[in-house]
């Protein structure tokens, strides 16, 4: 008769086998890992990077041309360099398609609706129609980037004091303002009501991502459905866009071209596209959600970082001032006078490359095998990414790049032939903010418009300081994502010297 004990120990030897062999025969066993890779013990190594993305990422870009890291649910490959960040965007849909990664990243099929991943209308309505008519907004932009400064801002103010404002808590609520009267119009985007929906619901989707990046791939679908708050949020939003939409698809039925005075807005413009479409309203309201996470929570972390290297560095305020003082004064609050703004555009550039919005760009997810000049093969089924922050802060790609120096980007546009390369909503192979190739991040027009209007009102109408000795907080990570620290600013009006 066989010994249990034997039986039981055959039966551990066949496992740990079994797992040996599946773990050196996966396809991306050759590729370089940072942490451990055997099974179980990967785990260690995703538990690091969830806390320590910038220093894994970057331990992983001095040592390998590519490599992998470990999340909870698989492996993320990682290239390194120029040339490849340039071959990776390159790689035909056919062949890495970026909207399987962006799917696989923010988990909205699990979070809110499989409908709006699969017929994602607000993509082409922001690459096309928001793109073309952004002189037509830009007015809106400004008129209500001013109300709202002085609401949220202008109207603390006494005299000559200086008063205390929490930067990433205001900025939100501005940029919420500012985006949404593109968004919604008047009188919606100043409804305080809806305004702290549609920001609560760029923090639900924060918070429920953050959660399925904890489960293993398998769960999510069973997961995901069970957490409540983007769906519960959404809810409580169709009450202020449903009926408007629903009005809006009337008179198109009724008038159809005949409709004179036909709203030129982003609702309206994801409307037409989810009737060529053929989605359903639903659709439209998960879209214009969806559209409001990326405009705040990526534009008020870009204009929180630029702010507090404002508040560090007052001699730069003033050039910027001087900047914005000639180029407003010619040209009124245009996109014109926007362009002529150098230094502005090279400080908020500098700013994204020195801090950014997340360690990762140039998402993309193999759909089949793909090779790499330098040899290496991934295979179909990987994420792959570029290391954005590493890149940045290669000194083979900027000179100093760990100085924040404001106007680096002002004086390479002076080189021959620099002057679009360098300008704020460029892409390159070195400067990976925004992504890069086709499918770089089609909303960077509309946003960096948006936050260089900001930053203009900013410093003609206010002086920055850190209080005392205090200097710019570090940066957080969670993931691949990077977050500012919340702190406080001392804001006055700005003193006009004789």
């Amino acid at each position: 008769m066989p010994n249990p004990i034997e039986i039981v120990g055959t039966i551990i030897s066949i496992f740990v086998l079994t797992i040996l062999i599946k773990w050196r025969l996966d396809p991306l066993y050759s590729i370089p890992t940072i942490g451990p890779s055997f099974p179980l013990l990967s785990y260690l190594g995703a538990y690091r990077y969830c806390k320590n993305a910038r220093e894994v990422l970057q331990e992983g870009y001095a040592k390998y041309k590519v490599f992998r890291v470990a999340v909870l649910d698989q492996w993320i490959v990682i290239v390194s360099g120029t040339t490849l960040n340039e071959e990776l965007a390159k790689f035909p849909d056919s062949h890495a398609s970026f909207y399987k990664a962006a799917e696989e990243l923010v988990q909205i099929r699990y979070t809110l609706s499989e409908c709006l991943v699969d017929h994602p209308v607000h993509i082409p309505t922001i690459r096309g129609a928001l793109t073309r008519n952004l002189g037509v907004v830009f007015g809106e932009v400004t008129d209500e980037i001013n109300a709202a400064f002085a609401d949220a801002v202008g109207s603390k103010l006494q005299g000559d004091d200086w008063i205390s404002v929490n930067v990433p808590r205001t900025m939100a609520v501005i940029i919420s303002r500012a985006s949404n009267r593109v968004f919604v119009g008047l009188p919606l985007c100043r409804d305080e009501g809806y305004l702290q929906i549609v920001r609560q619901f760029a923090l639900d989707f924060s918070r429920a991502y953050f959660l399925l990046t904890w489960v293993p791939r398998f769960m999510k679908g069973i997961v995901g459905p069970l957490i409540p708050w983007p769906r519960r949020t959404a809810r409580n939003a169709s009450v202020f866009l449903r009926p408007m939409i629903e009005e809006r698809q009337r008179k198109l039925k009724e008038m159809g071209d005949e409709w004179n005075d036909k709203p030129n807005d982003f609702m309206m413009w994801i409307i037409d596209e989810a009737i060529r479409q053929g989605e359903p309203t639903q659709v439209i309201i998960e879209a214009l959600l969806v559209s409001n996470v990326a405009a705040i929570h990526t534009s008020s972390s870009s204009i929180t970082q630029a702010l507090y290297h404002l508040a560090e560095s007052p001699e730069c305020a003033e050039l910027l001032r001087e900047e914005a003082k000639s180029a407003v004064g010619e040209h009124g609050w245009t996109k014109v006078a926007m362009s002529k703004m150098w230094k502005l555009d090279s400080f908020m550039r500098e700013s994204q490359r020195f801090n950014g919005t997340a360690h990762v760009s140039v998402l993309r997810k193999t759909l089949q095998d793909i090779t790499f000049s330098d040899g290496t093969l991934i295979p179909a089924n990987t994420l792959i990414a570029s290391a954005s922050t590493a890149t940045h802060r290669d000194a083979r790609n900027y000179e100093n790049p760990d100085v924040f120096d404001p106007f680096r980007f002002a004086d390479m546009r002076t080189e021959d032939g620099a002057g679009i390369k360098h300008q704020y909503v460029s892409t390159s192979p070195e400067y990976v903010a925004f992504g890069h190739g086709k499918h770089a991040c089609p909303g960077r027009f509309f946003a960096v418009n948006e936050l260089k209007v900001m930053m203009t009102y900013i410093v003609l109408n206010y002086d920055l300081k850190f209080e005392g000795e205090q200097r710019r907080p570090e940066n957080l990570s969670r993931w691949h994502n990077i977050v500012p620290v919340h702190k406080n600013v001392l804001f006055r009006k700005r003193q006009v010297v004789a």
